[in-house]
């Protein structure tokens, strides 16, 4: 008898451990999930107003110290959106590094100089619960600057997405080994600012969220990204799609996460 109840005990959870372990997806019965961010809102008010404005649970990423970055933040906030700071890194192009603006993080500063920046830079954007990078092709390359940077944002209770401007970035790994709470960008949308581009793009967001369980792009506030969001984002029901925060992409993540871990200890 109690060999039978092993033997059954056994066998659900090898059933059970496969279900919990299972990806999350729409294949698996479960709805897609989808996060949008908006980068380098605060320096045009009329095209940040709109971005905004948008449906649904959009997030925003806000540069540093730039003329609408407080008012944008509480607004995005009063709305019950993420709002995130668009951290400014150096990248390995001499041309796109005069664009950085202020409050960027650079291989130059010490470790002093380099928290410094990094604590007026959130001062300048509150309600931010999570950093994202401005550019950084060539700071995220490099582990130490990374580690810096995950330390401080983990003693600071926010989470990191990877923009991925590189592909040989290592800030998820970083942020992994540091255990923070961390997201990684799928699709950029806006590469080409084109309403026929973008919506190739949005539907390559849609695609990897059908087949992966969830996924996260980011655009940028342009006439043409707004318009095709606009529309794309009120039709999301339909094909059975989740627009959420990253905030909440994270919890679901990290709920998929535990559910693993329990799943391979049983």
């Amino acid at each position: 008898m109690k060999n039978t109840t092993l033997a059954t005990y056994l066998l659900l959870s090898v059933v059970v451990s496969l279900f919990i372990s299972a990806p999350l997806s729409a294949e698996n019965g479960k709805q897609a999930l989808i996060s949008i961010v908006i980068d380098d809102i605060g320096y045009r008010l009329h095209e940040d107003l709109r971005a905004i404005g948008l449906p649904g649970q959009v997030a925003f990423a806000i540069m540093p110290h730039s003329p609408h970055a407080g008012q944008m933040s509480a607004l995005a906030n009063e709305l019950g959106k993420d709002v995130l700071l668009h951290l400014p890194m150096q990248a390995t192009s001499d041309d796109k590094n005069r664009f950085l603006g202020p409050g960027a993080l650079t291989l130059q500063m010490t470790h002093s100089e380099f928290i410094q920046v990094l604590d007026s830079s959130l001062r300048s954007v509150p309600h931010a619960s999570g950093v994202n990078n401005h550019m950084g092709s060539l700071l995220t390359r490099h582990p130490g600057h990374m580690a810096w940077l995950m330390e401080s944002l983990k003693s600071r209770n926010k989470y990191y997405l990877d923009s991925v401007t590189s592909n040989r970035s290592v800030a998820i790994n970083v942020a992994r080994e540091m255990a923070l709470p961390h997201l990684r960008r799928d699709v950029f949308l806006d590469n080409i600012q084109n309403d026929e581009k973008i919506e190739t793009q949005f539907d390559e967001l849609i695609s990897i969220a059908k087949r992966k369980g969830y996924a996260i792009a980011i655009g940028h506030p342009y006439p043409e990204t707004m318009s095709v969001l606009s529309r794309k984002l009120l039709l999301l029901d339909k094909i059975g799609v989740k627009l959420i925060s990253p905030r909440d992409m994270l919890a679901r993540k990290k709920g998929t996460a535990s559910l693993h871990k329990i799943s391979l200890q049983k």
